[in-house]
């Protein structure tokens, strides 16, 4: 993947975890432990992707000559 499309990745896996911690749920309706059993999960797999990402994106450019880059 190129730096931009990560950076966007990175954007939307952020906001989807920022979604995820605003949302209370009601555990009195059916099913409400379930969702957030999910979510927890899906929170969980996004901050690992996130931390795959942010390496990748840190480490500075290099040209074929292994010079770095602006």
């Amino acid at each position: 993947m190129n730096t931009r499309t990560d950076q966007a990745l990175l954007n939307d896996l952020r906001e989807l975890i920022a979604a995820l911690d605003r949302r209370v749920p009601d555990l009195e309706r059916h099913g409400e432990s379930d969702i957030l059993l999910d979510a927890i999960a899906l929170k969980r797999r996004a901050l690992k992707r996130i931390a795959e990402l942010e390496p990748s994106l840190s480490a500075p450019a290099t040209d074929p000559a292994g010079q770095e880059t602006a």
